[in-house]
């Protein structure tokens, strides 16, 4: 705390010329000391700074609110949010309150009560706003034993201790305390943005003469204003309460924004919205217009939210407000993320993908009913208010909001269908094997129609890019574009894929045939062919047949032979290796990737009848993109030519590599490791999944220890949440069997186990 000795005529003029002093003069109180003098100060100084250029102040403070809001986040619902810079926080409560005592020349917020401007209760949750981010904010101090104002990661869970939180079956006790730090900061924004309204808003321009002049008509209860909708008349919504839907259809049908009276009049009169509104014809085809796009349909659904109209009309909805998750995978609240979803379907429906994603643009634009597209993504999570296995539980939720809405049974049951296995294609694209015909004939046959499948994909896609900004990645979006256009040819062929496959390894097999004959002699090719399994065939197009076989035969006496392209547009690296087949030879490589630092995203392993072996990886660099650097690759080849003539151990090399770190200056929450088994999605192979807390060599110990066990593993797919991994494998024995055994794979759990925890 600093000081200054000033004259009354030095304070105003500084204050006229920097409006930090001036509003920090403004905020002045008698602590102690010379009253008489405090009194005098008041009297020569604070007068005089609340009539001078007041509207001035004003003005600048509002600029100011923005840009600050811009800089620590212009969002209620971040996942650390800054509790006194950002929305919701505490500053904005300063910032209405300075303007409104500078409007209305008061002294102090009671004296803004007893003028009138502003009522009991908005007083009241001043005071309780202020007590509550205070008691927070304190803690948060006392916790760190320094300044601060961001509610980090690691210590939310301390504050909800703090506070009395505990755990409960439907959610941890530090998700409790942030949903209702969310609602609370929702609620100081809330009264924050209309006070300061109240002290920025000039006289209402529509009212007078060239006012009227410039109004657009949107009949008789609503007009167009400078970019707004405002009420034609008074109490519109009292006396016509299904004019509040209308209100937010006619801002997006005309692009306006809602003026802030009629936000008001809207938020003061929710009580409207009842059973018998919710029921009505009327306002549910509003609604559904609203959710048919193609365009403001998020911007409708975030001024729903915003004013607390949309937890009143879905009151199922209102179970997901503020919902918290306590990872780091999940950046926004349920909610929110939801509604994010939403926007990016609006996305693909207005061309911004198109170049990058034309698949995903060109089925956006072919649904038939784009409402229920929305609708299926505003719902998805719908079931995470109640608990564990929230699909089911928000998938049981639309029979009844259908019927409310006046759907279809048709659309119901597709709504009801879309959020029940609205995680299925990321789980299946992201962590099972796609050349697996039976698993791609099954999953189609889930869908039951082409029309549902199309809208998985899109739903598909709008949840994870939704997520937040590091759970996207190009490689996720391939697998799940891969998943869909096998799904999809299902449909289309029909019964005749079985003959169609039969050609297709046919006709391979004379392309490759006819291209390398002449450099390798017809026999050895035919040969090299006959050792390929029909899996092989049938995953690899011709061109890549033939330059794996290239490779395979180019290799000569050599230990190791290697190819690398790169896939820019889906940003990943393809990785072939020929060699002679040993027991842990992926495990050797992923040591080596990992020793070079080099993230794999997944692996297909083939080891042919004739001995040789050949895994193909799918890798990125550990923060994402190919991997282009020729001196980089050759160091791969000469390691891994190395661990294979036993002259270096894979073991050294990656202990020479430093541990990885993820969100450097956090201390995440780690899960407990997990071994699960999967015995029904392959016939031919056992499914290991695998979810354990990252870090550099991990896959190198999983796999060493697989090897260890005498598991062969045939394909691998590696997927990462932020800090937490989770490995797929598909795996036979040393006879080529599964592990049918219940005992052998308990014991398989517990080596696996032992090996994650180092």
């Amino acid at each position: 705390v600093g000081y200054s000795v000033r004259t009354a005529s030095d304070c105003l003029s500084l204050a006229q010329t920097d409006i930090t002093i001036r509003t920090a003069m403004l905020d002045t109180r008698f602590l102690a000391g010379d009253e008489v003098l405090y009194h005098e100060f008041e009297r020569q100084v604070l007068g005089p700074l609340l009539n001078r250029n007041s509207q001035g102040f004003l003005k600048s403070k509002f600029e100011e609110h923005k840009t600050r809001l811009s800089k620590y986040g212009s969002t209620v619902y971040m996942l650390e949010p800054n509790i006194k810079e950002g929305e919701g926080g505490l500053r904005d409560l300063h910032t209405a309150v300075w303007m409104m005592r500078v409007k209305f020349k008061a002294k102090s917020l009671r004296d803004l009560l007893k003028k009138g401007v502003i009522s009991n209760q908005e007083m009241e949750e001043v005071d309780s706003a202020y007590d509550y981010l205070w008691r927070i904010r304190n803690e948060l101090h006392f916790q760190l034993k320094r300044k601060t104002d961001q509610l980090q990661f690691d210590k939310q869970e301390q504050i909800a201790a703090f506070l009395g939180y505990k755990d409960s079956k439907k959610a941890l006790s530090v998700e409790q305390f942030m949903q209702d730090y969310y609602s609370h900061a929702t609620r100081t924004e809330h009264l924050a943005t209309s006070l300061i309204f109240k002290a920025y808003k000039e006289k209402d321009a529509s009212t007078g003469l060239f006012g009227y002049l410039g109004r657009r008509s949107l009949g008789e209860d609503f007009f167009s204003y400078r970019g707004e909708l405002k009420t034609a008349r008074e109490k519109v919504f009292e006396n016509r309460p299904e004019a509040i839907m209308q209100a937010f259809l006619l801002a997006k049908q005309n692009s306006l924004a809602l003026s802030m009276d009629v936000k008001g009049q809207i938020r003061a009169n929710l009580s409207l919205v009842n059973d018998s509104f919710r029921r009505n014809r009327d306002v549910s085809e509003m609604f559904l217009e609203i959710m048919r796009g193609p365009t403001g349909v998020a911007q409708s659904l975030r001024d729903m939210h915003h004013l607390a109209f949309l937890n009143k009309y879905i009151p199922e909805f209102k179970r997901i407000y503020c919902k918290v998750q306590h990872d780091a995978y999940h950046v926004y609240t349920v909610d929110i993320h939801s509604i994010f979803a939403v926007e990016e379907i609006e996305k693909l429906w207005s061309g911004f993908y198109a170049a990058k994603k034309p698949l995903l643009t060109k089925v956006a634009a072919d649904i038939g009913k784009p409402e229920l597209i929305v609708l299926a993504v505003l719902f998805h999570d719908i079931g995470k208010g109640e608990g564990k296995d929230h699909s089911n539980k928000g998938a049981d939720m639309i029979p009844k909001i259908a019927r409310r809405l006046n759907l279809s049974k048709e659309a119901s049951h597709r709504l009801e269908f879309l959020v029940r296995h609205h995680l299925d294609m990321a789980h299946i694209s992201q962590r099972r094997d796609l050349n697996d015909i039976r698993l791609i004939q099954d999953f189609a046959n889930t869908m039951e129609m082409a029309e549902t499948l199309k809208m998985l994909f899109l739903l598909t896609f709008a949840d994870l890019k939704a997520v937040g900004p590091d759970v996207w990645s190009e490689w996720k979006g391939h697998l799940l574009q891969d998943l869909y256009e096998k799904a999809y040819e299902t449909f289309e062929r029909g019964n005749f894929m079985s003959d169609i496959r039969s050609e297709r390894v046919r006709n391979r097999k004379r392309k490759v045939l006819a291209a390398l004959k002449d450099d390798f002699g017809e026999k050895k090719i035919k040969d090299r062919l006959r050792s390929m399994g029909t899996r092989y065939l049938l995953t690899h197009r011709s061109f890549e047949i033939k330059d794996h076989l290239a490779l395979e035969l180019s290799r000569g006496n050599d230990t190791v032979a290697m190819q690398v392209s790169h896939d820019e547009e889906a940003e990943y690296t393809s990785v072939t290796i020929s060699t002679l087949d040993v027991p842990g030879l992926f495990s050797m490589i992923a040591g080596v990737m990992a020793a070079n630092g080099i993230n794999i995203l997944g692996a297909q392993i083939y080891t042919r009848r004739n001995g040789f072996a050949l895994d193909i990886l799918h890798v990125n660099k550990p923060i994402g993109g190919i991997i282009d650097d020729p001196a980089k690759w050759e160091k791969v080849q000469t390691d891994l030519t190395s661990v294979l003539e036993g002259r270096v151990k894979v073991s050294g090399l990656v202990k020479k590599r430093q541990k990885a770190g993820f969100l450097p200056g956090q201390n995440l929450p780690r899960y407990p490791n997990k071994v699960e088994f999967d015995t029904d999605v392959s016939r031919e192979h056992t499914v290991i999944d695998i979810f354990a807390h990252d870090e550099v060599g991990l896959l190198y110990r999983i796999t060493r220890t697989l090897a260890e066990l005498g598991l062969y593993i045939h394909v691998a797919k590696i997927s990462t949440k932020v800090d937490q991994v989770a490995d797929t494998f598909y795996v036979k024995d040393i006879f080529g069997q599964t592990i049918s055994d219940e005992a052998k794979r308990e014991d398989v759990r517990k080596a696996l186990l032992e090996s994650l925890d180092g």
